[in-house]
């Protein structure tokens, strides 16, 4: 069952998401980042799904299981939607938009191939099998596209900090979250899921919010950094 921390994280999110909604309201930039807010009222109604289930079925049930890794595989198909638009943004003067989203498509539609091949020999589990392999593989082609824009963020020294803010944000999160599957499948162990691996996912969960509503209320738009200090940053 769930305890204090997972209500507090719980709120705490809750929090940060309604933050991230009225920074983006407040400083007139919906439709700039649409897909964020898209994504943060997703999110919501997600989590408000899982607190159910856990309450109705049970944390260890396999209901909750597969509500959470279904819902966590579409919500990280809708930050792809959110990377897809700062890369657009990076390469918004080169008029390289058309070739960008063709490559992102064809490589979320490979990673689901591919997941669906790694599992195929085990039809009876193919279920279950598969939304786990395709949320790891999610994640991992979600920290591959991150650090990719992050290099051609440095590659043509691309000053806004708020979009520099709002990648590296995201870089965190979908590599804490790829780190946590890499885990639980290296150590398969009840002990160490409980203890620290359980508790990664809701943190990241309340740290994307809360560094996106950070950026979008102290950072404005037209803020530069130098090329010094964004290489500096990287390091």
């Amino acid at each position: 069952m769930l305890g204090p921390l997972d209500y507090v994280l719980w709120c705490l999110g809750v929090l940060a998401e309604i933050a991230v909604v009225v920074c983006v309201v407040r400083t007139k930039s919906f439709l700039r980042y649409y897909s964020l807010v898209f994504y943060i009222l997703c999110d919501a109604i997600v989590t408000s799904g899982l607190f159910y289930c856990v309450h109705q079925y049970g944390y260890s049930s396999a209901r909750y299981a597969y509500f959470y890794y279904y819902s966590d595989s579409l919500l990280t198909l809708l930050l792809f939607w959110a990377v897809i638009q700062f890369y657009l943004q990076t390469f918004e003067e080169m008029g390289a938009s058309k070739y960008i989203g063709w490559a992102a498509a064809i490589m979320i539609v490979t990673t689901a191939i591919f997941s669906y091949a790694v599992v195929h020999q085990n039809r009876g589990n193919l279920t279950g099998r598969f939304v786990v392999e395709l949320g790891q593989n999610l994640y991992f082609v979600g920290v591959v596209l991150t650090y990719l824009l992050w290099g051609a963020i440095l590659r043509l020294r691309e000053t806004r900090m708020r979009l520099i803010q709002l990648v590296l944000a995201l870089g965190i999160y979908f590599s804490a979250d790829a780190m946590t599957y890499a885990l639980r499948n290296l150590f398969p162990s009840p002990s160490l899921e409980y203890a620290v691996l359980r508790w990664i996912p809701p943190i990241m969960g309340v740290w994307l919010p809360l560094a996106w509503a950070y950026t979008m209320a102290k950072v404005p738009e037209d803020s530069r950094l130098t090329p010094a200090r964004l290489m500096v940053k990287a390091q």
